[in-house]
Parts: C-alpha cells; structure tokens; sequence
C-alpha cells in the first residue's frame, strides 16, 4: 500500500469546485494518504476500494468523537469548525459497537422493506405533482429556464422524508434545508457553523413537544413513544436521530437526481441507450451512485488501537479517517482504465455510495425508489429537455462532502 506524503499532506479544497480532480490527486498518492482537513485538521484519507472496505467494516475503526477523537475531547475544535456537527451528534451514525447496534435496531423500523414499498403511491403522486407544475412553468414562461434542482430534484426528497417523520409546517421545512445546507457547506464561516446544530436541535425539540401532545402516524411520533415507554433511547439521542433523518435523508437523494439528470444531459448518446431498451433505469442510477456519489467524502472515523496497514502505513491510535466515496468510484484498478467515464452499460458498477458495513445507509432503498420513479418520468415528459447552460457554466456545491450543482438549470421544450 502507497502514499506518497513528500510534499506533505494533500490540503482538501472546502470550496469543492473539483471535487473529482482533489479525487483524482488522492488517489495518486495512494489508497491511504494523509489530508488535511478545514480548520488545519490532519486525517487519513481512504481512497482504494479494499482498504476501505477494510476498514469500514474493522472494529478497531469507531465513529464515536467523544470516545475515540482526542481533538474533540481536549477542545482543539469546537462548535466553529465547519465539520462540528459530524462529530458531535449523538446517533447511530456516530455511535459504536453495543451503542451503535442499539441505536441502529431503533431506528430501522423507518426503512423496512414493507415501508419503503408502502411509500411507492405516495413517491409516484408527489412526481406527478412536480412535473404538473413544471409544465405549469414552462406554459407560463415558455423557454425559460427553469432550475430543476430547485424544482424537482430537492422538493421531492424532502416532502417524502418530512412526510414519513411529520413535518408539516411549510415554514419548519425551510428552516431544517437552511440547517442542514450549513451542515454539507464547509466554507461556512464559524459563526454560521456554531449555530447550526443548535437551531437544527431547537426545532426537533419543538416538533418533539408537539408530536408529544398530539402524536400521529408518523415515525417521529413512533419514536418519541419508544422513548417515552421506556427504551434505552436519551432525549439527545433522540434529538439527533431525528436530526440524522431529516438531513441526511434527503440531502443524498438531491444529489443523485441532479448529478443522473445532469449526466444523461450532457451525454445524449447515453440517455438514447436508455429510450432504446439497451440500458435501465437502474443502470443510470447505479452508474450515477459510481461516477457521481452524492457524498463525495464522508466525516469521519477514528482509530480505536493502532492499525497497522500495508507498506508500513500505520492509522495510529486516535488519528481520524476520512472515506473518499468519489476516489473510491473511479479507481482504474477496480473499474479500468475509463473509470472516469460515464457509462450505463458498465457491467461492474459496483460502488460504495451509500457507505459499506454496519454504517451501511439504512434510507438506501427508499432513494433508489425515488430515483427509479422520478427520472422516468421526468425524461417522459420532456423528451426534447436541454441543459440551459454550457455544462461547464454550472457551479458546484460548497462542499467537498455533498457532490452536486448549486443550480441545474434546464430548458425543458426547445425554444421556438
């Protein structure tokens, strides 16, 4: 196993405006190089795919900060570090070992394989309702552009995860995006940082007050009666899942709607295979999560011992590990020499998107659901779509952790 460090540790770009090509120089200095993070935090960065399935599914990796992360525990970042909220949450996603499986068992009842299935009428009549109003758009402002992240990719995700947990007031909703934008954002300043985790925790809070005198059938309300009759669940723990749902849940089904529109866009010989039969829906999305994951790298885990790796390279005990999903996706030594290309006809699309091992993203299959629903039938209605820009005028997020555009914007019927 290589790294090659002489030069130092590869600084990461917070703008994210080459998320691919910062992946791309990862990668050449080996499947495990040291970074350095915002805030002057130095890490491990996993970029082959077998180490980091090793490593992701190895006992001696935690994601538990305030056990395993001296840096958090001596203070040496605090609630201004853009990343903060990464480490500091109390849930499944940070937990370990018998806190992690109890936590996990808790929350899994939100994404069976019977709900997911149930959610299906519902997704499809929520795509409806968008593509009526995009068309409502475009009648109105024939021509114009219209932004279909804005439009399409991000409301649909959103209304099924607040749907799914209760969150009913328009108002609430908006106040969570902004939240959790700040979360995946990290060239957020640290003013904007330190008070975003607690205004996300003050609205669930109250959204736990309300569920609390009036519960309905919903998931938030289930869980605040787990908690309530007695399971293991804290009142912060219970805070936080809700806080992991409501963001991650909808945040990594955004980007992979935009990032498979946006490919499909610009690479119409791909899109045609698709229309003639040759290639599915799934190969799309599946390509997608390979060449474009929604999260690009994901914040962080920590050495619980020393581990010792290939080439002499040791993790040491408390050093932090960052996985690179994107590196990952387009290794030549896993996916050939055109790892970089995009192509639906690829017959090993194999990919850790979603995450691997007992971290494994538990909403995985309510975002396939919604990508396998959404993108047909956007491309239905408008056959004739464009892109309304040159593809290289599009802005990427601020964000080396969420991989996706600040606007998609489209022209969905050729101008006259």
């Amino acid at each position: 196993m290589r790294t090659s460090d002489d030069d130092g540790p590869f600084v990461i770009d917070p703008t994210g405006r080459d998320v691919q090509g910062d992946a791309a120089r990862i990668r050449a200095r080996g499947p495990v190089a040291r970074v350095v993070l915002p805030g002057g935090v130095e890490a491990w960065a996993v970029s082959g795919p077998e180490p980091l399935r090793r490593l992701l599914t190895d006992d001696r990796v935690s994601k538990d900060a305030y056990l395993h992360w001296p840096p958090l525990t001596n203070r040496e970042v605090g609630p201004g570090w853009p990343l903060f909220a990464w480490v500091a949450v109390r849930n499944m996603l940070t937990a370990y070992g018998d806190d992690h499986r109890r936590l996990r068992r808790l929350a899994s009842s939100a994404f069976t394989a019977r709900r997911t299935a149930a959610l299906r009428p519902r997704v499809e009549a929520i795509v409806a309702a968008l593509l009526d109003g995009l068309d409502g758009l475009d009648a109105a402002e024939p021509g114009e552009p219209v932004d279909l992240r804005d439009r399409y990719a991000y409301p649909l995700p959103i209304r099924v995860i607040c749907e799914l947990f209760g969150v009913e007031d328009a108002g609430v909703r908006e106040e969570i995006r902004r939240c959790v934008d700040v979360f995946f954002r990290t060239t957020a300043g640290p003013e904007e940082a330190a008070a975003a985790l607690p205004r996300m925790r003050e609205i669930l809070r109250g959204l736990i007050q309300e569920k609390r005198a009036r519960p309905t059938d919903d998931l938030s309300s289930a869980l605040i009666a787990a908690r309530d009759q007695g399971s293991s669940l804290s009142e912060e723990e219970l805070v936080d899942t809700l806080t992991l749902f409501l963001s991650a849940g909808h945040e990594t089904t955004v980007n992979l709607l935009d990032n498979a529109i946006h490919a499909l866009l610009t690479r119409p010989a791909q899109l045609a295979m698709v229309r003639a039969g040759r290639a599915t829906w799934d190969d799309v999305i599946e390509e997608t999560l390979r060449a474009e994951p929604p999260v690009a790298n994901l914040p962080l885990r920590f050495a619980v011992e020393d581990i010792p790796l290939e080439d002499g390279v040791t993790i040491a005990k408390g050093e932090a590990i960052l996985a690179c999903y994107a590196a990952a996706g387009r290794d030549p030594d896993a996916h050939g020499a055109d790892a970089d290309l995009f192509d639906v006809t690829r017959a090993d699309k194999e990919h850790m998107a979603f995450g691997h091992g007992v971290h494994y993203c538990l909403g995985a299959p309510l975002a396939r659901l919604e990508a396998s629903l959404a993108l047909p039938a956007l491309f239905e209605r408008f056959p004739e779509m464009e892109l309304a820009v040159e593809p290289g005028e599009l802005l990427p997020l601020d964000s080396f952790i969420s991989n996706g555009h600040r606007a998609l914007p489209v022209r969905l019927r050729p101008t006259a």
